[in-house]
């Protein structure tokens, strides 16, 4: 995090957005509990019929849950970076042997964007580029997906019920998919649960021509099965 925004969490009393210690926006024990998250395999269970494989950064859980709901809900955008870097975490270990991606964010309702006055997954992914560019990875952010159905809120769905829910709700967006034909993409988003959202935006973009490689995000509920890292 910059100097600048450590000077004015301890200037104006801030805390800890992982474990709510007085002091800076992310402390020393919840920065390296982050950069120290091993990635894993996270299929949900059950398994969604297509859903590409898809790999998580850590457990939805505790601190981490704490910091991506804090910039999510709360805006707390000096977050955005290290949460990229997890999801950077992520991304490469989807990758396997490879040195170029295209990342896609699953896209959030305007009126949700509206709401929260920002956009967390599409500041994130950029994020993300920035730390995979450095580290000699060619990867690039595609916004290819669009809304085309507002779903219900997902809260309390059965893993059945969120499939029909999002149903048809996603599309790709022409120019981007004539880009990504026969390119290596990764879909990404910030919480997997039922792979649901992730199988459809997959659906979508793979129904314009656009093979889907693997879906990469910041965290997997307990409502997952592991295998491998």
């Amino acid at each position: 995090m910059p100097v600048r925004d450590a000077f004015v969490d301890l200037l104006l009393g801030g805390r800890c957005a992982g474990c709510d210690r007085p002091g800076v926006t992310l402390c020393g024990g919840c920065r390296r509990l982050l950069t120290g998250a091993t990635p894993f395999r996270a299929w949900p269970d059950p398994r969604p019929a297509g859903l590409p494989p898809p790999t998580a950064a850590a457990p939805y859980a505790d601190q981490l849950r704490n910091v991506i709901l804090a910039h999510k809900e709360h805006a707390r955008y000096a977050l955005a970076r290290p949460l990229g870097r997890l999801l950077a975490d992520a991304v490469r270990t989807a990758l396997g042997d490879r040195r170029a991606v295209w990342l896609c964010p699953v896209p959030s309702p305007r009126a949700t964007v509206r709401q929260r006055g920002h956009d967390p997954l599409r500041r994130i992914t950029k994020a993300a580029v920035r730390s995979l560019c450095r580290q000699g990875i060619d990867a690039r952010a595609a916004a290819a997906l669009r809304i085309v159905r507002r779903p219900d809120d997902q809260a309390g769905l059965s893993a059945e019920r969120r499939t029909a829910n999002l149903d048809g709700a996603f599309a790709a967006r022409s120019p981007w998919a004539e880009t990504l034909i026969d390119q290596p993409v990764l879909l990404v988003d910030d919480v997997i649960t039922t792979g649901s959202t992730l199988t459809e935006a997959s659906r979508a973009l793979e129904t314009a021509g656009v093979r889907v490689l693997g879906c990469a995000v910041l965290a997997a509920t307990a409502r997952h099965r592991t295998s491998g890292s």
